[in-house]
């Protein structure tokens, strides 16, 4: 298969999305796609457990894309083969009563990884940037001081706020999380492929909402609001990868590849080493369990 390199995924330079993939052809069947992942996701799985021992970096994983794009196939296969105490998965809905009290970021600073562990984010803080900026009126549910109609939400409103999670992301990755954001860029006719399989199976039935039809209608107007949203914060701290998700074995693979071949590029991860008191007394500690 040809080789997966970060940099014909990572955006560090304005684009237009309909200029972005969202097939690649891998030249190999999914099975031998499925076999690579295997691989690259248990050499995560290690390297997870190191960063777990190190105890110094977090791991952001973001991500972003339309309904039906994988984002729940994609958590499950990645992360399969890490240690359940290592890798935390959140899923952001509509806010609550309760979240809506607080600044639109709150429900996202609580659920961010500690130090050591993934947390692996199915929708996140761009919501704030991407929905709302869709559908507008949903901000006057955040009572925010100044905002009392759907005219101020202007775009002198969505400068502060994407401002306001540049800040944010600055102030994680200075306080040692390693975010990755990626947006599944999956194409109209796939989704249309994806939601009538959706309506055909009964067993897939269940994930079917009308709402994702309202939603479709909506497609170019998402597709200038992520447009809008990568460009402004993809940065170098924190950067966008554009993953394309026409093939879900691809998706996932090209996902796996870019979180260890970026995450092996931090010379200081290591597991750390006993102490030397600990370590002079290796054999005394041995000969006290086998003489138990």
């Amino acid at each position: 298969m040809k080789e997966i390199k970060i940099k014909d995924y990572k955006i560090t330079s304005r684009i237009e999305i309909s200029n972005l993939n969202t097939r690649v052809d891998s030249g190999v069947d999914d099975n031998d796609v499925k076999d690579e992942l295997k691989k690259v996701r248990r050499k995560l799985g290690k390297l997870q457990d190191t960063m777990y021992a190190h105890g110094k970096y977090s791991v952001l994983v973001c991500l972003q894309g339309m309904d039906t794009s994988g984002k729940d196939s994609l958590i499950r296969e990645v992360f399969k083969d890490f240690n359940v105490r290592g890798v935390e998965v959140e899923s952001f809905k509509v806010p609550t009563e309760l979240e809506l009290k607080h600044d639109y970021l709150w429900r996202h600073y609580l659920k961010l990884p500690s130090r050591g562990k993934f947390g692996v984010h199915n929708r996140t803080h761009y919501e704030n940037v991407l929905v709302t900026r869709v559908h507008p009126y949903y901000i006057m549910g955040e009572n925010i001081p100044g905002v009392n109609n759907v005219e101020d939400v202007n775009e002198a409103f969505w400068d502060k706020r994407f401002n306001q999670i540049n800040n944010f992301e600055k102030h994680l990755t200075e306080n040692g999380t390693i975010i990755f954001k990626f947006f599944l860029n999956l194409s109209k006719e796939e989704q249309k492929y994806r939601l009538l399989r959706r309506l055909d199976l009964k067993e897939k039935n269940w994930k079917f909402s009308s709402g994702d039809l309202k939603e479709r209608k909506l497609w170019g107007k998402y597709m200038e609001c992520y447009e809008d949203a990568i460009n402004r914060t993809s940065k170098e701290h924190a950067p966008w990868y554009n993953i394309p998700a026409d093939n879900k074995p691809i998706a996932r693979l090209i996902v796996a590849n870019i979180l260890y071949q970026t995450l092996k590029g931090y010379k200081d991860i290591d597991e750390p080493e006993l102490d030397d008191k600990t370590k002079a007394n290796l054999d005394l500690y041995k000969q006290e369990l086998n003489n138990e």
